[in-house]
Order: C-alpha cells, then structure tokens, then sequence
C-alpha cells in the first residue's frame, strides 16, 4: 500500500502496534484517527503524545466515529466479532492489520515465524545467526518492536525477522514473507477462534501469498493439513520440513540436527546448550531450514546456538539456592506450553501451575506430571480445577497466591530438585500479563535468597 497524501485512516488501539500504525500513517501524510475503549492512565499519556503531532485521538471510544475512512488499521488484540470491526465491514471500509500495513511499507525481506509455542525463541536465534553471519537484522513483531515501526528504516536492512501471531493473521490479503515458518500448533485461543479447524487457517494464511523460490518450513506431519487448509491458494508452496522423523528434511536427533549438504550430512550440534533437549531441539531444525532460505551459513546457527541467551520468562533460570534450581516459566499461558516445559524439566521437580484455563484437555499432561513432577503447588482463578484433575495423579498443594506457592515449593523442595513456574493458564486474574507474574516470581525467589 502506497499511502496516499490526505488518506483518511482510522486506527483501532493505542497499544504499541496501534501507536507504530498511526506514528507511520502520519509519516506518510495520512490524516490519522486513533480510536481506544480506554482512558487509563498509560493510554491517555500516549494519546497526548499523539494529539501533540496533529492527531486526532478519541480515548473512552465506544463507537466508531462518523467520518469516510479509506482504511482501517486493526490492532491484533481486537477479535473479528466486535462492534468495532462489525460496524467497519458494514460500512465498506478496508480493514487491515497492523502487521500489513508496516510489510506494505518493508524494503527489506522477511522471515516471518508463526505458531503456538515457542515462537519469540525461534525469532530470536534467527536474528542472531544473521547477525552473526553479517546481516543488518530487526526482529519484529510480536517479540520485538512492532513491524510498523521498523518498516521506515529498513532500507538499511538485509533481513526483518518477524513473529506472527494467528491475530495477526486473521486480517491479511498480501502479506509476503520471503521466508515464511510454522513452527507447531496444539491447541490454543480457542476462546477467539471457534475450533482448531479454525485455529489452522488462521496460521495457513502465512503462506498464502507464496510464490515459487520462496521458502516455506513445517513440520513433516503438519504439511497435509496445512495444504489442505490452503486449498488452491498454497499452489505455490514447496515445503521443506523438519522433525524428528528421518523423513524430514532437517532432523533433530539427539544433541543434534542432521541435514542434507550437497550430498553430505551436517550437523548443527547443540549438546550443552539451551537447545539440548527434544522440544528447543526441533527450534534449531527450524532455523537450519528457514536459515537455509536467507543464504546464511550453517556456521553462523551453530555460533548462535552455543551463545544463545534465553529470553526472559522462558524457561529462564533465576536462581540455585542451596542446590534447589529456581526456573521461570511464565510465558507457558497453555498446557502445550506447559507439556513442553516439563519435557525440559529434570524428574522430582516441583511446579507452580494456575490463573485462568484457555483451552485444552488436563489429561494431557498427567503423563509428564507422573514422570516429572513431585508436587504441583496450584494457584489463582482455577486451581481447584487442577486440583480435581490432578490430585489423582501427583501430590498437589492449593496456594493462595505466587509468594505461597514459592514459599511451600522452597520449604519441601531437596538439593537437586527445580521450582518451576510454568502455570499453563492465562495471568490476567491475579497479574497484569505472563510479564508481571514472572518478574514477581523473580522477585520473590530474590527475596528467599536475601533471607538464606
């Protein structure tokens, strides 16, 4: 989209992908309404500073405003059934997403990641190996800045590495990533989209506008469903694949990922790194295939991966406190999430769970809980629903809150034992976001370790 000189543009939130839409219409000589159905203290200090470049910002909005609007720019957090987007379809107004609008504005290529879980960690090893290998690089996106707002500067780029999210997704028409990457799917927001058929083909809408000599990475068993979830429009996928099937194209085996090199077999070692197990190590068959479509050397991944710092609130290791491992987990919003966590997690360890339940079947993760876990130490809105489903297959203790729950793990847990906070559930009834918990999970163990 070339925005055209006085184009009147409607954005939909003043969140950060919100304040990066509007700040780039401006830019572009677009009359700019900004629009929020709140009028808290951080949004209307954004709104004034909104207000101070020309325009115009309406906080406390319960309506759309009268007015022709050539397009509107939706923020991800805004599902499709509101009145909002209702009343915009009604009127014949173009509705876009934040992510199009800054690709439409992106003058470097894209590598573009999706999937349930694990997708800010991928994005993050992509954009060092780059980096390693001597290419300008923004990680945008969900992890990151929004893409809005690196699209201005990124002639200066080589590479934006982007992490999409099915919100994101649900509003696209041409959104090209010279590289496009899922990278799982189990059940998730199914609060927002009515099915896992649904869920699907939000996340197919990544390849949608593929063309031949782009490259498009799956994993090996999620390729037929993708396909057909594409239907006609996928025409132009050539995917390659990754698993730990020798079918794959890239493979991870132990401590390592084995693929085809001019006829060769290579490998990306990741023995004593964070990757060194069977859940990160399919995100590091991920990267070698998507890296593969950049032109970046197998060397630069390998570098990367040995130097990796996790990112905070993933699995990141807080503290030992007299040989009892402090793990934050509190990015794990679902019980994939979770799975995945415990997968990583050594036997006898002691796990914080709970907040509010999106989506899933608790007897997925008995199995992991019975190999891993020696107590289960629940907390907020739902707890006595873990309780229910668990009791009967690991010790559980009912916590009031974050502080309890560590307290209880620390006084029971043994040299060599982890406390893991991986609650499966969304943090809104007792935190502000999986941000809030985590850091006070942080600061709490902070606090054990001034007291010992």
């Amino acid at each position: 989209m070339t925005t055209q000189t006085n184009m009147e543009a409607l954005v939909l939130g003043l969140g950060a992908s919100g304040v990066a839409a509007a700040e780039l219409l401006a830019s572009e000589s677009a009359n700019v309404t900004v629009i929020d159905s709140s009028s808290d203290t951080e949004i209307e200090s954004r709104a004034r500073s909104l207000r101070e470049r020309g325009m115009q910002v309406m906080t406390g909005c319960e309506s759309i405003p009268e007015g022709p609007f050539d397009v509107a720019i939706a923020s991800p957090g805004i599902p499709q059934d509101t009145p909002w987007m209702c009343a915009l379809r009604d009127r014949g107004v173009t509705i876009k997403s934040e992510l199009e609008l800054g690709a439409e504005h992106c003058h470097c290529p894209m590598l573009a990641i999706t999937g349930t879980n694990g997708k800010s960690t991928l994005a993050k090893l992509c954009g060092d190996a780059l980096s390693r290998a001597g290419h300008r690089v923004a990680v945008a996106g969900n992890y990151g800045l929004p893409l809005s707002a690196v699209a201005p500067d990124s002639n200066a780029l080589d590479w934006a590495v982007v992490e999409v999210s099915s919100f994101q997704l649900e509003t696209v028409t041409d959104f090209h990533p010279r590289v496009a990457v899922i990278l799982n799917l189990q059940p998730d927001h199914l609060d927002r989209h009515p099915d896992m058929d649904t869920y699907l083909a939000m996340k197919a809408r990544l390849f949608r506008q593929v063309e031949p000599g782009d490259t498009c990475v799956a994993p090996l068993g999620l390729v037929d469903s993708l396909e057909a979830a594409l239907g006609e429009s996928g025409h132009a996928c050539s995917w390659t694949t990754f698993g730990d099937s020798a079918d794959a194209d890239f493979r991870y085996a132990a401590h390592g990922v084995q693929f085809g090199h001019n006829g060769s077999s290579v490998s990306v070692p990741v023995a004593g790194s964070y990757f060194d197990n069977e859940v990160l190590g399919l995100s590091v068959a991920a990267a070698a295939a998507a890296l593969r479509g950049c032109d970046c050397p197998d060397a630069a991944l390998r570098d990367a991966v040995q130097a990796f710092e996790p990112l905070a609130h993933r699995m990141q290791e807080v503290a030992v406190l007299r040989g009892v491992h402090f793990i934050n987990d509190s990015k794990a919003t679902n019980l994939s999430a979770m799975d995945a966590a415990l997968g990583m997690c050594p036997p006898s360890s002691r796990l914080i769970a709970g907040g509010i339940l999106k989506t899933g079947n608790l007897a997925d993760v008995e199995e992991r809980l019975a190999n891993k876990i020696s107590c289960v130490y629940v907390i907020g809105r739902d707890a006595d629903t873990l309780l229910e489903a668990w009791s009967g297959t690991v010790a559980c203790r009912r916590c009031d809150d974050l502080e309890t729950a560590v307290r209880t793990a620390w006084r029971e847990a043994r040299e060599g034992e982890a406390i893991v906070l991986s609650p499966g559930c969304a943090s809104f009834d007792q935190f502000d976001n999986f941000e809030d918990r985590g850091s006070q999970f942080v600061h709490i163990v902070k606090q054990i370790e001034k007291e010992i």
